[in-house]
Formats: C-alpha cells, sequence, structure tokens
C-alpha cells in the first residue's frame, strides 16, 4: 500500500498569521503519528512563510523515537542553507524541487536538461553522504524520468496538479496517462515513484489505481482543507483509507 507522508506547510501558515504559536505543528505531527501516517514532509523555503527552520528542528526532535518507520521528508531547493539543514537533521527522505525563492508553489519540475542535470547530481551526492533517500520532482513526462537515473537519485516524486486540475473538470485521462507513463519509466530504472501536488480523496484512487509502482503521496493542502470539516485525526484516517482501498 502507497504510504501517506502528511505535510504540515499549511498548519504552520496559519500559525504564522499570528503570534501565538497557534496552531501547534508540534502537536499537528503527533495527531498525524497517532492517526497512522506514515511520515511529515516539511518544504521550509527562503522567506519561512509556513514552515521554519526551527520548526524542522523542532519536529526531527519529537519524532526522533518514532523513526525510521515514521519518517521525516525535507523538500526543497537545494542550496547551501538546506542542504546544511538536511545534514542537520538527516532526513530519511529529501525530495529535492526547482523552485525560485519567490515561487508561490511547486508547480513544475526538473527538467534534467544540462543545467538542472548539474544542480541536481551535485545536490544527490551531498544528500547520500549524510544518508537520505534522494527523490527528484519531476512533471508527468516519461523522457524526464528515464534521465533520473543518470543523477544517481533514488526516485522521483511526480507533480500531479495538472491531473488534479483535470480531475476537477471531469478530464482526467490524458494527465493520468501521462502520470502512469512517467512512473512506467522510472520504475523500469528502478527508482521509487512518489505523487504530490492537489491529491485528494476523489482524485487520489484513480491515480492509484493506475500506477502499481505507486509508493508515496505527500499530502498537505487538500487533507488540511478536509481537515476543517471532519477534523485532523478523522482526515489522516481518511487519506489512509483512500490509499489502502485503491492499493
Amino acid at each position: 500500500m502507497p504510504r501517506l507522508s502528511v505535510n504540515l506547510n499549511k498548519i504552520a501558515l496559519l500559525r504564522n498569521s499570528r503570534r501565538t504559536g497557534v496552531p501547534d505543528v508540534l502537536r499537528f505531527a503527533a495527531l498525524a503519528y497517532d492517526a497512522g501516517a506514515d511520515g511529515i514532509t516539511l518544504h521550509p523555503r527562503p522567506d519561512e512563510r509556513h514552515i521554519r527552520r526551527d520548526d524542522v528542528l523542532a519536529l526531527a526532535d519529537l519524532i526522533g523515537p518514532w523513526r525510521p518507520g515514521f519518517e521525516l521528508n525535507l523538500e526543497g531547493y537545494p542550496d547551501g542553507r538546506f542542504l546544511d539543514l538536511c545534514g542537520r537533521v538527516k532526513p530519511e527522505q529529501c525530495t529535492i524541487v526547482p523552485d525560485a525563492p519567490t515561487a508561490f508553489t511547486s508547480e513544475e519540475g526538473w527538467r534534467l536538461d544540462d543545467k538542472d542535470r548539474s544542480i541536481v547530481t551535485d545536490a544527490v551526492v551531498a544528500l547520500k553522504s549524510i544518508g537520505c533517500r534522494v527523490i527528484v520532482f519531476v512533471d508527468p513526462d516519461a523522457h524526464v524520468a528515464e534521465r533520473v537515473s543518470q543523477t544517481g537519485a533514488d526516485g522521483i516524486e511526480i507533480y500531479t496538479g495538472g491531473y488534479a486540475a483535470e480531475a476537477r473538470k471531469g478530464t482526467s485521462d490524458t494527465q493520468l496517462r501521462a502520470c502512469a507513463a512517467a512512473a512506467q519509466a522510472a520504475a523500469a530504472r528502478g527508482l521509487v515513484v512518489n505523487m504530490g501536488h492537489d491529491l485528494n480523496l476523489e482524485n487520489l484512487p484513480p491515480l492509484v489505481k493506475a500506477i502499481p509502482s505507486f509508493a508515496e503521496a505527500s499530502i498537505g493542502h487538500e487533507l488540511t482543507a478536509d481537515a476543517l470539516e471532519m477534523g485532523f485525526e478523522r482526515a489522516v484516517v481518511a487519506y489512509k483509507s483512500a490509499l489502502r482501498a485503491a492499493g
């Protein structure tokens, strides 16, 4: 069954709208663990508009007794600051994204042209030296997925925002096939296949059914939105159930 990594960025974003420390990201990490999640994802951006560097350090300490079964996945652009943070907390998994510092959210993957390949390959070497599983964020493009193996990375995370947008309109077949083709190309080269971006309880099951190699979903925004209606722990359980039923 695919693993569920709960992204806590939106919990931190809500907290940052006040100076009270509420909601407490540590509390929500514990709730995710208690509800059966397989790990947490954190994306500390340079402007710290949601997860902050101090959050990463505190959360790594909190979940220390639960690791490695409950994984820490750090996500970010592999600059010196990010690589230093990874070296301090040694996440089980690191997902590298091509986001500029001003990016609104992660909406495109690495192209792995000559420039990209050099950046990614250097990051892979650095991250593997501290024991991380290294995942490269890519668009649903089989040709790009094939190139990831040349970087030495362990796997890919397929950007599913386009698939989710088409699913909302009931026209997701083309995007679903693209995701499946990228996953097949990666799996054929022995790469881990993760998915992430705008996945929810409706569009997740078809994706899992179409991709037997699906290893992990990183979900934050939609899970947090559902939690406003059903409660956080119930939302985590619902997403785990969606993955289990489809898998």
